[in-house]
């Protein structure tokens, strides 16, 4: 069962430990000692809380005389905006690799800037209440924990250290602890830890077997929103830190017809933000949850995947997205738009607004990271071919691929195999080696609905399926305006955190309409469970090489090899009919009679042909001639008889 927070002291934010509340601290140990509580606790767990509550004092503790009343912390003040210091940090994907970024508000003051860098990933950037510290997660030693960066020095500390996946921190009022997500067991759970203190154990929060992530710390320091989906489906919760069993949580949201993720407090608590997935009504995008009124329904403020309100929660910055591409763009609170969709560089894995005081110049190690240019991952190479007449393209063969046919456009085999290279390394084994096509030939049927598919212009590949049913591949359903989309994700060969990442949300079993349930076949499949172990979205490290994900025909529902989940394409900035241009004459693309393809076997393909009717068997026929026709067999002859002579009359 989690660590019961009632029974723990109450944190006293911006004051020092009184000799009365050390002496109160005293006393609810020596109660807890007799209580069942106690026998859950380690001996490691009870000395150090002896040790910060009955030595010296402490910053920040985590006890309260029980029964603990809820009571306000010292919050931070609010700063009206100035139009100076405001900042947006975001972790942004560039190169298959996630880095943190700032900028202002205005971005004349502060255009986009990168201040870290490094062959690994940053991600999740919260920035801390006394708007000193920006706390992050990483994976730059190989396994993936939780970092603090100072903002005035650039210097990072190492928070945490283990093996298991720890991300997406959030501070407590007090600057002091961090509540993140935590991979422990094939599970997500929430946990707290000190910043400033090691000694101090990890505190669960929740110990659930449903997955329950992306903390964010409420205000008032007794209350932590996550997601979870103990309710069937991704909600929003609240944990009220004073309580302990199934008392202690809330399901907020509770809305079973769709996904939400990423909460966020505005400055006082009265309110949350957080996003919402719509699979059959309401809206997608940015819903506000006011807590003087919990009984109403959050609602709906604007488009978006990602949230972050400003100082004075007059504001919202948000990370809207289309099929392959994230944008930047900004609301106030009634949903106005303030700035049009800005187009970012690459995926974007977390998002921070507020006011900070930045040192004038950068630190070394900010200036350092902005200076660097992330360099190419791949450059097409021309392959030397016979005269193709008109100056058109070709394809070209890639090796060691099991495919119908093997190529790609001349153009687009550099970026597979880079790719190819990439997710090996990413993934410890060769998931693009088996392919269900790549190259189609124009002389080739795909099926209905296919017939302008990217795959005839040499310029994608479809991965195999049969990589889901055997439990190396999940699928992600993603609905962007009218069209659905789907996010891949590969399981590593190695499961000890060292690759990849675990997987948050449930992913979408389209299989699921085989399985005899009505509703299922009507909407194309339904959720499945959460997976387990370490993943890599193929997805995301697609687009790095330029490779997009392409849309379901809107059949795909009841017409499963419509839903194209696999597929991705190398456009190049080209439309269809320019692609097909390259490789095929234009009388080609205007003939409406498709020419049947030569066989692939060495000797003539046998052409069937129709059986013969049975004929009639020929009669003998006779040649009419003075003489007769002698027969095969003789007739019996027979001995003449002499005629009676006729007498003879004498007159």
């Amino acid at each position: 069962m989690p660590l019961p927070f009632s029974s723990l002291p109450r944190p006293e934010f911006g004051s020092s430990t009184s000799e009365q509340q050390k002496q109160s601290f005293c006393t609810t140990i020596e109660r807890l000692s007799t209580s069942k509580v106690w026998r859950l606790w380690t001996p490691l767990t009870i000395i150090a809380l002896l040790l910060a509550g009955c030595s010296a004092p402490a910053e920040a503790t985590l006890t309260s005389n029980a029964p603990p009343a809820i009571e306000a912390t010292n919050t931070p003040s609010i700063i009206r905006y100035n139009g100076e210091n405001n900042f947006i940090f975001l972790s942004i994907e560039e190169n298959g690799y996630a880095h943190l970024f700032i900028q202002s508000e205005r971005p004349q003051d502060l255009a986009l800037t990168r201040i870290t860098s490094g062959g690994w990933n940053d991600i999740a950037p919260a920035l801390s209440p006394d708007r000193s510290q920006l706390a992050f997660a990483s994976d730059r030693t190989g396994f993936w924990d939780i970092y603090v960066m100072s903002l005035q020095n650039g210097e990072i500390a190492q928070i945490t250290n283990s093996a298991q996946y720890d991300s997406a921190p959030s501070w407590s009022p007090d600057s002091q602890w961090l509540a993140f997500e935590t991979y422990i067991n094939d599970n997500f759970e929430i946990s707290v830890i000190s910043v400033n203190d090691r000694s101090q154990p990890i505190l669960p929060i929740t110990e659930d077997p449903a997955s329950d992530h992306s903390p964010v710390w409420a205000p008032d320091g007794r209350h932590v929103a996550f997601i979870s989906n103990r309710s069937g489906d991704s909600d929003v919760w609240l944990a009220n830190l004073d309580l302990a069993g199934d008392a202690r949580y809330q399901n907020l949201s509770n809305s079973p017809l769709a996904a939400e993720n990423h909460p966020l407090w505005n400055f006082d608590g009265s309110q949350l933000l957080w996003a919402s997935t719509s699979q059959t009504v309401g809206f997608s995008g940015l819903y506000i949850w006011n807590a003087n009124d919990p009984a109403r329904s959050a609602r709906w403020i604007g488009d978006g995947m990602w949230g972050a309100w400003n100082e004075t929660a007059e504001k919202i910055v948000a990370i809207t997205s289309s099929a392959n591409q994230n944008y930047l763009t900004a609301y106030d609170i009634n949903g106005t738009l303030l700035l049009s969709p800005t187009p970012l560089s690459g995926r974007v894995r977390g998002l921070a607004w507020g006011f900070a005081n930045l040192p004038n110049p950068f630190p070394d190690s900010f200036a350092q990271a902005a200076a660097e240019s992330p360099a190419a991952l791949w450059s097409p190479v021309i392959t030397p071919a016979a005269d193709v007449p008109n100056q058109r393209w070709y394809v070209v063969p890639i090796a060691d691929v099991q495919v119908p046919y093997p190529q790609l456009h001349d153009l687009a085999d550099e970026s597979f195999n880079a790719l190819r290279n990439r997710m090996m390394i990413e993934t410890g084994w060769d998931a693009l080696a088996s392919l269900e096509n790549a190259f189609i030939p124009l002389t080739t049927n795909l099926d209905p609905g296919l017939e302008e598919d990217w795959l005839y212009t040499g310029r994608a590949f479809s991965i195999n399926p049969l990589m889901a049913d055997s439990g190396w591949m999940v699928t992600l359903r993603e609905d962007l305006g009218a069209q659905t989309y789907w996010r891949l994700y590969i399981r590593t060969s190695i499961q000890d955190g060292s690759l990849g990442e675990p997987i948050h949300n449930a992913p979408w079993n389209l299989s699921a309409r085989y399985e005899l349930d009505p509703r299922a076949y009507e909407q194309g499949g339904k959720y499945a469970a959460v997976p387990s172990g370490y993943w890599v979205d193929l997805t995301a490290l697609a687009a790095a090489y330029q490779w997009e994900r392409q849309p379901a025909l809107p059949n795909w529902r009841t017409y499963y090899r419509g839903s194209r989940f696999t597929e991705f394409a190398l456009t190049g900035g080209l439309d269809w009919y320019a692609a097909m241009r390259e490789l095929y004459p234009v009388e080609a693309l205007i003939t409406p009679t498709r020419v049947l393809p030569p066989s692939l076997t060495p000797t003539r393909t046998f052409t069937p042909t129709e059986t013969p009717r049975p004929t009639r068997t020929p009669r003998p026929t006779y040649t009419a001639s003075l003489s007769p026709t002698p027969t095969d067999t003789p007739l019996p002859t027979h001995t003449p008889v002499p005629s009676p002579t006729p007498p003879t009359i004498i007159p």
